[in-house]
């Protein structure tokens, strides 16, 4: 499915439409930072203290570039970090080549593109998911690109299934009429969200005669009328080699790859009537002359200012200087306007990125206001600060550490093969050049303050802005809850047959032998005499560390009438120690290009950072002293609060957070550690002395676990935090939390929060499951891949969005945790779907339960898991994760390299024992936030 996002703070942001939602994988009574987004990339920057500075590492080194006689462009790059490959294709058309009335068919063609071919006439996230690759599409203004990650035996399968898609892809009648129903609640989702209809309003005024200011996914009005023969036409102009650009980055030869690429893709013909690279409005943009703020009244929880400044095109030589404008104004908590805006108290949060796109750029500024603050005055101190900043120009110091924060992102982001081979894709395909990056870097290398002072000075004046204002129209009130028991069905749905496997291997492409051993170097396990207890993993293919961490401090431990103190300690630790005020904490990072982040989820404190490797000590030191040493000053812990009190008002806004919170209160009763979730008298509540208290209680290190996994030499690290956290002491039994049993419903309880505006419901459904101890994990990952964990190979995503298409996406999960678990299904849908779409479900979930599945779905599910687990461990991010949490729960030393197997030994008796065990379809939770549903709700 597709999600709309920004990839905010990578080097090219774009609006993105994705074919995969990301899950909320916990109960952190916050918004999951990776719901909505595709690659969210924080940039950090380049160490400027260290005596040897080392030479920049070009990204497209090695990358060789080949033109197909039928004009295909490849791009290939050898990476030997593990026996990983990415293969992705780009196709030159987005919401660029669109006008009003065929506003979204780009974002249509893309769902389609995953329909099936006239040589596999079969859902392609089926094979996909059947060869464990990671795979995914997004449209944007420029372009569309179609991704897989997947075990480098699986390259010619994937290279042959983009090859039959690009020529061969069926587009139907029935199937468009299926598809058209999942994007439009697909843009029911967005409309739930003030922000996007403000910046929809927004961009079609600043850009009133160019496609850049439609919405890259269409509207409802243009999408209800598109017909077949549209479709069939843009897929003819626009899917055609000459039109395409085929990356391929990973464990591969060039040699004998290059050859298979001509073999599969050679033969497919140039296009007859493509209209490659136009655009279908004015070739020139216009730029908008509104002077007033566009305001939107509309229902919603809190104001919102965006301002949108046009840019030129990527190409052009300001976009460096443009770049480090942006991180001087904006990013670090040491940038102008969080000076001006946040630590002011009048904003919530500041949000930018340039857009740097072939055809024309802009600048967004995106502000939430802090309770009772006018937008109008955010707006004037926002001017000013932009205003001040040509007055007094800027400082050398600023200017270096934007130009190193630019030039780290760049290593500290292509960590991840994925993300690498996008940065290429996106360089050729928007400015015809793989090699952009470097130039780019080269160019962001000799900006001088009097550049930034030009460009602002050039492009950032009131006059050329377009600017909105969302004003909430009414005054937040609590959601409509109804509670209702049911034991009797109005509505039933027979559900289809189930996916088989035989049918997907009967189109599979040939998957060659592996030729490599599954054994993985497992980390080295240190622990201090305090308890602290490290694990090191050294890896030297960047020069890079990651560093995943956890302490037990979670929200489990909030006092009933204190909801909200885990999370407020949590992001208090930075704003002050001892020794040293925030912003010389920030200044330490921001300066040395790492990243440090807290946050508090139920169980645990996690702990995430980044950083050059010769920066590493710094980002230790910093560590530590946070940890040990916080002061929690007055004045940045009621920002803070004031902080967590607009978040909560938001979250009440939003259909999903109000979904899961009430989804969890009505499984866990009152007296349960995961009942509790913070409110606006909990918050308020809050003293200095509750959050010092809880820190020196819960802060410890026989409770804390780090992993670093990285360019490094474990002794030397191991010195270095045994100096570092060495001295940091332990007192006394570290508090512990008993769990009380919760007992299933009776019977099946149906929860209803209507919240006024939105256009989309969001449904979860479930009840108490297994941690993470429990011998059914294996077996229950199996029957979780069968029953929902891919919302297109999966029952549910095969029956409910592909066949019926009642929903844009559907997955299920077996969410386990140290001491407790939960099982839920969440689905989106149109408020007139809901019904059918939970009715379904409920017959997928009694089918499974009452007659299990078949030997080759269990089979089929076991490789799925498989190859998905060898990939993501290919991420330097979700290694350091899974070395972390592996330890966390208990479990074996050697479960990173032994997880696969446990996988593999799992059965068909197993996986029907843990159906039957742990899907209740008739005791379940079902919990829907969003508009009025429109029919009747029951399900039996």
């Amino acid at each position: 499915m597709s999600v709309f996002s920004i990839l905010y703070r990578y080097r090219f942001p774009l609006f993105l439409l994705c074919f995969a939602m990301i899950a909320v994988l916990s109960f952190s009574g916050k918004p999951a930072d990776s719901q909505h987004v595709l690659a969210s990339q924080q940039i950090h920057h380049h160490s400027m203290i260290n005596v040897q500075k080392s030479t920049p590492i070009k990204v497209t080194d090695n990358v060789r570039k080949s033109l197909l006689e039928n004009g295909l462009t490849v791009l290939t790059k050898e990476v030997h970090t593990a026996p990983v490959v990415t293969v992705q294709v780009w196709y030159k058309v987005g919401s660029r080549n669109e006008e009003p009335g065929v506003n979204g068919i780009a974002h249509q063609l893309e769902h389609m593109m995953f329909k099936g071919t006239k040589n596999r006439p079969i859902q392609f996230g089926r094979l996909f998911s059947a060869l464990g690759s990671d795979s995914n599409a997004f449209t944007s203004y420029d372009q569309t690109a179609y991704y897989g990650t997947a075990e480098r035996n699986k390259l010619k399968s994937l290279l042959v299934l983009e090859a039959d898609r690009m020529q061969n892809a069926v587009i139907d009648t029935e199937q468009l009429g299926s598809e058209k129903r999942v994007v439009i609640s697909e843009l029911q989702g967005y409309e739930n969200s003030p922000e996007y209809r403000l910046n929809r309003a927004v961009m079609r005024a600043a850009f009133p005669n160019h496609a850049y200011g439609l919405p890259v996914g269409g509207t409802k009005a243009d999408v209800e009328k598109f017909t077949v023969e549209q479709v069939q036409q843009y897929y003819r102009e626009f899917y055609t080699p000459d039109n395409a650009i085929l990356v391929i980055v990973g464990d591969f030869q060039t040699e004998s790859t290059l050859e298979t690429v001509k073999e599969i893709f050679g033969k497919l013909p140039k296009s007859k009537e493509s209209r490659v690279g136009k655009t279908r409005l004015i070739a020139s943009v216009q730029e908008s002359t509104v002077s007033t703020p566009i305001v939107l009244r509309e229902p919603g929880a809190g104001k919102l200012l965006q301002a949108i400044y046009p840019l030129p095109d990527i190409n052009h030589p300001d976009v460096p200087a443009l770049e480090v404008m942006d991180y001087i104004l904006t990013q670090g908590r040491s940038s102008r306007l969080y000076q001006a805006l946040i630590e002011s108290g009048l904003a919530n949060d500041i949000t930018a990125y340039i857009s740097s796109l072939r055809e024309s750029g802009w600048y967004e500024l995106s502000v939430t206001a802090a309770p009772k603050q006018n937008l109008a005055k955010i707006d004037s101190v926002l001017n000013k600060a932009i205003a001040n900043l040509v007055k007094t120009g800027v400082t050398a110091e600023e200017v270096n550490r934007a130009k190193n924060q630019v030039e780290a992102n760049v290593i500290l982001s292509n960590r991840d093969l994925t993300n690498l081979a996008i940065q290429l894709g996106n360089d050729e395909t928007t400015t015809g050049d793989y090699r952009y990056t470097e130039r780019y870097l080269g160019g962001v290398r000799k900006v001088k303050p009097a550049d930034v002072v030009a460009v602002v000075n050039k492009y950032l004046t009131p006059e050329l802005r377009t600017v909105g204002w969302f004003e909430p129209s009414q005054k937040q009130t609590k959601a409509l809850t109804t509670k209702i028991q049911y034991a009797q069905t109005t509505e039933k749905f027979s559900p289809g047959s189930p996916v088989a496997p035989q049918e997907v291997m009967k189109y599979l492409p040939p998957v060659d032998e592996a030729t490599y051993l599954s054994t993985r170097e497992l980390p080295q396990q240190f622990t201090l005499a305090n308890g602290l207890q490290l694990l090191l993993l050294p890896d030297k293919s960047t020069p890079t560390v990651t560093l995943s961490g956890y302490i037990n401090a979670g929200m489990e431990f909030d006092p009933e009438n204190k909801a909200g103190l885990a999370s407020l300690v949590a992001d208090n630790l930075m704003n002050g120690t001892k020794t040293q005020d925030f912003l010389a904490i920030a200044k330490a990072l921001e300066e040395r290009g790492a990243g440090l982040d807290f946050e508090a989820y139920r169980e645990g404190v996690r702990i995430e950072g980044e950083s050059l490797a010769g920066d590493l000590p710094v980002l230790v030191k910093t560590l530590a002293d946070v940890v040990r040493n916080s002061t929690f000053p007055s004045t940045e812990l009621e920002l803070d609060r004031q902080q967590a009190l607009t978040n909560l008002k938001l979250d009440l806004d939003d259909p999903d957070e109000v979904a899961i919170r009430t989804f969890v209160q009505s499984i866990y009763p009152k007296n349960h550690p995961l009942h509790t979730y913070p409110t606006e008298k909990s918050l308020q509540r809050i003293k200095r002395q509750d959050v010092i208290a809880f820190k020196t209680k819960y802060y410890r290190p026989d409770t804390t676990v780090l992993a670093l996994v990285g360019d490094f030499e474990p002794a030397k690290v191991r010195s270095l935090i045994e100096a570092e956290f060495g001295g940091w002491k332990v007192s006394g039994e570290p508090p512990k939390l008993k769990y009380p049993p919760v007992p299933m419903p009776e019977k099946i309880v149906r929860v209803n929060s209507v919240l006024p505006g939105k256009a989309q419901a969001i449904t979860y459904m479930g009840y108490t499951g297994i941690n993470r101890q429990d011998p059914r994990f294996y077996a229950a990952s199996v029957l979780n891949q069968i029953l929902g964990g891919d919302t297109l190979s999966s029952r549910l995503g095969a029956e409910v969005r592909d066949r019926q298409g009642l929903t844009y996406g559907i997955y299920s999960y077996f969410k386990v945790g140290k001491n407790a678990g939960t099982f839920w299904i969440e689905m989106q849908t149109s408020p007139e779907d809901t019904s059918k779409a939970i009715a379904s479900t409920h017959e997928q979930l009694k089918q499974i339960h009452q007659d299990g599945v078949s030997a080759s779905e269990v089979e089929a599910a076991k490789q799925t898991l498989i190859s998905n687990y060898n990939v993501s461990l290919a991420n330097p991010e979700e290694l350091a994760k899974q070395i972390l949490m592996n330890q966390v729960y208990g479990l074996d030393e050697v479960e990173l390299r032994s997880l696969t197997n446990k996988i593999q030994q799992v059965n068909l008796s197993q996986v029907n024992q843990a159906a039957r065990e742990l899907l209740h379809p008739d005791k379940i939770v079902v919990v829907t936030a969003g508009p009025a549903v429109l029919a009747d709700h029951t399900i039996q």
